[in-house]
């Protein structure tokens, strides 16, 4: 059975996020995702939705096997845990596969690296964009 791990944020679950799992489910048996915490999302405009909730989310899409919360202080802790043969990064992450496969290897984690080339054009399949319309939608009203 292989394993396959995938990562993110998923604030305001969109197409482009549909997609990047199920091209990552594709890679192996069972998908586990880790959703980032609150507190851990430093690369980018905090969520706007609580972890909670994105991780009940993300957990309730059919392609997902698993869904937990990151840890709060190692992020490398749950990836020791689940074991995974392969870990899929999506096509906008900022891990660089170089760095991550050695970091992976200095911690005992045998899985292989691979990054999702596959992405959704589409006007609204980001949370910035979709967060964007909103504003544009709802300002326009008055």
């Amino acid at each position: 059975m292989v394993r396959v791990l995938a990562t993110g944020t998923f604030d305001i679950l969109h197409p482009g996020h549909l997609l990047y799992l199920t091209e990552a489910k594709k890679l192996g048996d069972e998908l586990y995702v880790i959703v980032a915490r609150d507190a851990n999302v430093v690369h980018k405009p905090k969520p706007i939705l609580p972890e909670k909730q994105r991780v009940e989310m993300v957990g309730s899409l059919k392609v997902v096997d698993k869904a937990i919360l990151g840890d709060p202080k190692d992020k490398f802790r749950l990836v020791e845990e689940i074991k995974p043969d392969i870990i899929a990064l999506g096509y906008d992450q900022h891990f660089r596969v170089r760095e991550l496969e050695e970091e992976l290897r200095a911690r005992g984690i045998d899985a292989k690296v691979v990054r999702i080339e596959a992405s959704n054009p589409c006007p609204l399949c980001s949370s910035r964009a979709i967060i964007e319309r909103i504003l544009k939608v709802k300002g326009g009203e008055r």
